[in-house]
């Protein structure tokens, strides 16, 4: 008898043990409480209807559907997609996934993707419809639409369109949207000033080539400019969302001129690209200049068979600068990308390393934007995989040099500063007394 009732208080207490166990253990997450607020955050500005990704995320039964496959791109940090080296840095833009927010998206997975209650959903984020900036204060639209072959070779595009700014304007947001972003390998759209006798001759709100230009000046001048940059486009890269008090600068008067890379996908098709611009509410004290460390003029020959080849590229500050943002570009070699510091006495630091992806060009914008001082010198370095081991590669087997199209290869670290709201492209590379040596363009 004595045994049994010890038997039985030995299994009572066992029984409550688990019960207590039980009862500590956490619910599991549900779309509207738990789940939505993540995708809210980190997903839905390319996972919604009209956006870049595939498929919205924005339902419970759009996410439900692709529960397993959201499970699996979190745990391997291939979503979102994120490929600065922890190494250097601290960025902004980080889309990156905490490990309790990872956690949170396979446990709603493993627990077969309850909806939970709809009333704990987070209220729904103001999104504006076709941007990803708050309403355009102006949209400047590529005037006549571009036909893009369903295969080969498509040469640069180019369409001058005039702004009709009666006044200068200060740009604090601006997005370019293709209207078929399929075609589109890049795009980047320049400002022309009144003064500025960057391609003069060329037809207005007209699509045309540098082969199609009878003028052999024409034609050259279509492959170079010092005009400023306005915004850069591609596959994954975010609109320019500047600082308060910084913005970038369209005289008044001044065109816009869209460079297009279009490249075919097997069906026939036109792209109109627009860019949506969103103005500064007052004249800010800081002026954004976007530049380029680039080896444009020195082919690129990277050999046959080759996992790791590097290319450099340098330039000196010739004055103060703030510097804001990178972006790096690429096409199907690329590996890495890095941008260093190199200030005179002080070892070199690595502020960007990136994990270079073509199909996804990010920007990366510092959290802190970095004082430079007059006389530091900027590096670019680049690493290109030419091998069997690059999925991506188009012929191992053949050496691939410098060029527009994908199969070619080009080395182009954009970066952004501030400088004060004064001084212009061509002022701030008025070197005076600084020591005469390679400069960014």
């Amino acid at each position: 008898m004595q045994r049994r009732v010890i038997v039985f208080l030995i299994s009572l207490a066992a029984g409550c043990a688990a019960l207590v166990m039980h009862a500590q253990d956490p619910p599991s997450p549900t779309f509207y409480r738990d789940v939505l607020p993540i995708l809210q955050q980190h997903c839905q500005r390319c996972h919604r209807t009209g956006e870049i990704a595939p498929m919205p995320l924005v339902t419970f039964e759009q996410t439900k559907s692709w529960a397993r496959l959201i499970s699996q791109d979190v745990r391997s940090k291939r979503m979102p997609p994120w490929f600065a080296d922890p190494c250097c840095g601290h960025f902004a833009d980080d889309p990156s996934l905490t490990p309790s927010e990872i956690a949170t998206l396979t446990a709603w997975f493993d627990a077969k993707t309850p909806a939970g209650n709809p009333q704990d959903a987070p209220a729904l984020p103001h999104w504006t419809e076709s941007w990803n900036i708050p309403e355009p204060d102006r949209i400047i639209a590529m005037s006549k639409p571009v036909a893009v072959p369903a295969d080969g070779d498509v040469e640069y595009t180019y369409e001058i369109v005039p702004t009709d700014f009666k006044e200068d304007k200060w740009v604090q947001m601006s997005e370019i949207r293709p209207s078929s972003r399929q075609y589109v390998h890049h795009a980047v759209v320049y400002i022309r000033t009144a003064d500025s006798m960057w391609l003069r001759g060329a037809p207005l709100n007209t699509p045309f080539t540098a082969s199609s230009l009878k003028d052999p000046a024409l034609r050259h001048q279509a492959h170079e400019t010092d005009s400023d940059l306005l915004l850069v486009y591609a596959p994954g890269s975010s609109p320019d969302h500047w600082p308060d008090d910084t913005a970038k600068f369209i005289p008044a008067h001044s065109d816009l001129v869209f460079q297009m890379h279009y490249t075919a996908s097997g069906q026939a098709g036109e792209d109109q690209t627009s860019v949506g611009l969103v103005f500064s509410k007052h004249p800010p004290s800081r002026r954004v200049l976007t530049l380029q460390l680039a080896n444009d003029h020195d082919p690129i020959p990277i050999p046959p068979n080759t996992d790791d080849y590097r290319v450099e590229v340098h330039g000196t500050f010739p004055h103060d600068a703030t510097l804001l943002s990178f972006f790096p570009h690429m096409h199907l070699r690329g590996k890495r990308f890095e941008y260093n510091l190199l200030d005179r006495g002080h070892p070199s630091e690595t502020l960007l390393r990136v994990n270079y992806d073509f199909y996804w060009q990010l920007s990366y914008r510092l959290a802190q934007p970095r004082l430079i001082k007059a006389g530091t010198e900027l590096q670019a370095i680049a690493w290109y995989d030419n091998s069997t081991n690059n999925p991506h590669n188009p012929d191992p087997n053949s050496p691939v040099a410098w060029g527009d199209q994908t199969y070619n290869e080009m080395m182009v670290g954009f970066f952004d500063v501030t400088v004060p709201a004064g001084m212009d492209k061509h002022q701030f590379f008025q070197r005076d007394a600084v020591e005469k040596r390679p400069t960014p363009r």
